[in-house]
């Protein structure tokens, strides 16, 4: 929790203007029983209406001047405890978006889902309450024992007696709240993981007529996590009953002390009158701290989570020149003898090298899981590789800093991601560029066609991840947004697997021409996709087990020639 403080720094001097206002506002309302008693013992008994009435208007000031200095000390809370789950929501974004792929598979997407949701919205609400009933609830509480004290302190210490027992039952119960509510939090990330998938996977669910099955799953992530919700709920919810339980208890020992007393002469009615309501103001005070106690065991499991990331610590930091030297050999891009491995016990990917000339081409093909993705992703470093190193342009890229390193990419994926506006801004994606570039970007894309057949062109609105176009098209406009700049390095990872031959052939050819300093690396499964790359290699279970043009791979490597004649022509493989 003491991370998340820091957050408040900024509002120090507004929520210290805040806590005045509500400490006087508190004060006021305090007075009020005190004002009672004294009209009750003082100014009744005189009969003097005009005396009565004006006690009575003051009272009623009182009472409004209490309620307008809350309001306006609980607006003030309202706008801290926004602005502060604001600044958190900010960084815990940022962070995100800096955190390694290594990082986000291990804390998974779900769970940072959660995290700037469900947690950042305890944190407000735990921000708001603790300064809305954080001073008024302590200010009724004390104040109300030492008025009571004044009064009578025989009864008051009758009182007093009760509360030690109250304040333990708080600590003890709070302090296993804290891990519960943590487990309901990781009941939420599943919850949520569940509910993404089946969101994401909707059509394949219906196609596929499993809607039961993913009915039962979603049934058993929300039992789980209700069990958990009730144990949590059930161990914080014994606070309420056992104090309610102590404070009744005290107030019929109050009751029956101030009778006897009452009875004795040692007291009087208007003073028990007065005591009884302070009573009722300590009661509702000692509720408040208790919700505020369960609001904090929320609000600091959420808390430990979200600072658990914002406190990560970069993976990939840059590395120095010194310890990681450059190269001068004259090629663009260089694998020397790259191996990596995802779980640090079996690699992935062994023994990688390979060389790409500066506006050369490289195709890359193997089976699905054969690593081929892999590769690209150590290239574009979001994994650092376990042993060996990858050079761009001579430099070692653990020496080039993120952002200039990844600038220098346009990245086609096959299941990228387009976002509901228009087509224009899908290719453009945050960038600046002219209407020609843009057109340029789609007829090298080979998009052109259909773009302009929609009836609004390049200003047609696309559904979330474009699913009011074909696969194809989808595909094409990926690409469009990747050569938009005309990066240094081109990606296309098995982008173009949903176009026909006879497009993907057009688009292989616009690229050759049309970027014709650009490095261009394909990553499929077809060979008409790579056949014309200066090198194309063969992976198989994460290693290289061919290497050179299409025509010397055909004759030279039999796992080649297998694939290329099943796809284009020859032997047909069952």
């Amino acid at each position: 929790m003491k991370g998340i403080l820091r957050y408040l720094k900024p509002f120090s001097a507004m929520m210290l203007g805040g806590f005045l206002i509500k400490t006087i506002g508190t004060l006021i309302e305090l007075a009020l029983p005190y004002i009672l008693s004294h009209i009750l013992k003082n100014v009744v008994v005189t009969a003097d209406l005009k005396n009565i009435i004006i006690w009575g208007v003051a009272m009623i000031i009182c009472a409004l001047l209490s309620a307008y200095l809350n309001i306006i000390a609980n607006r003030r809370a309202s706008l801290v405890a926004r602005n502060f789950a604001e600044n958190i929501r900010h960084d815990l974004f940022d962070k995100i978006m800096r955190l390694s792929s290594a990082q986000i598979d291990k804390f998974t997407i779900p769970s940072l889902e959660s995290r700037i949701t469900s947690d950042t919205y305890n944190i407000h609400n735990f921000a708001g309450i603790a300064q809305r009933m954080g001073v008024r609830a302590p200010i009724l509480l004390i104040g109300g024992i030492i008025i009571t004290l004044t009064m009578d302190s025989y009864l008051a210490l009758a009182m007093i007696a009760v509360l030690p027992f109250i304040f333990i039952t708080v600590y003890f119960v709070s302090k296993k709240g804290i891990p519960l509510y943590t487990k309901v939090q990781s009941s939420v990330d599943r919850m949520i993981r569940v509910v993404r998938e089946n969101v994401q996977g909707i059509r394949v669910i219906k196609a596929l007529s499993k809607a039961d099955y993913e009915h039962k799953r979603y049934d058993k992530v929300n039992k789980a996590l209700s069990q958990d919700e009730r144990k949590a709920g059930i161990t914080m919810g014994m606070i309420n009953p056992i104090m309610t339980f102590l404070m009744n208890f005290g107030i019929v020992a109050v009751i029956a002390l101030s009778a006897n007393r009452i009875a004795n002469h040692q007291s009087d009615p208007e003073t028990v009158i007065a005591f009884m309501q302070y009573f009722t103001l300590i009661s509702m005070a000692m509720m408040t701290v208790t919700r505020i106690f369960v609001m904090y065991s929320k609000s600091a499991a959420s808390a430990g989570r979200i600072m658990k990331v914002i406190e990560t610590e970069e993976d990939l930091s840059v590395c120095t020149k010194d310890a990681c030297p450059d190269i001068d050999d004259g090629n663009h891009i260089v694998f020397d003898n790259v191996s990596f491995s995802y779980n640090k016990k079996q690699n992935d990917v062994e023994n990688i090298s390979f060389k790409i000339k500066k506006g050369g081409s490289l195709g890359i093909i193997g089976a699905t899981g054969s690593g081929k993705s892999t590769i690209i992703k150590l290239l574009m470093r979001f994994y650092d590789t376990s042993s060996g190193n990858i050079f761009i342009n001579g430099e070692n890229i653990k020496t080039i800093e993120n952002d200039r390193l990844h600038s220098m990419f346009g990245v086609a994926l096959q299941n990228d991601f387009l976002y509901s506006d228009t087509i224009k801004e899908n290719i453009l994606f945050g960038r600046s560029a002219t209407e020609a570039e843009i057109k340029r970007a789609a007829s090298v894309a080979q998009a052109e066609e259909f773009i302009t057949a929609f009836p609004d062109g390049y200003e047609h609105i696309l559904a979330q991840k474009g699913t009011n176009i074909s696969g194809g098209q989808k595909q094409r406009l990926l690409i469009a947004r990747a050569v938009l700049n005309s990066p240094e390095i081109l990606i296309l990872d098995d982008s173009s697997s949903a176009l026909d031959y006879k497009t993907d052939a057009n688009l292989r050819k616009a690229l050759k021409d049309s970027l014709k300093n650009t490095t261009v690396i394909t990553v499929a499964q077809r060979v008409s996709s790579v056949k014309d790359s200066d090198t194309v290699i063969v992976i198989e279970e994460g290693k290289i087990i061919g290497a050179g043009t299409h025509e010397e791979l055909f004759m030279n490597c039999p796992e080649y020639k297998e694939i290329s004649d099943s796809q284009m022509g020859g032997a047909i493989i069952d």
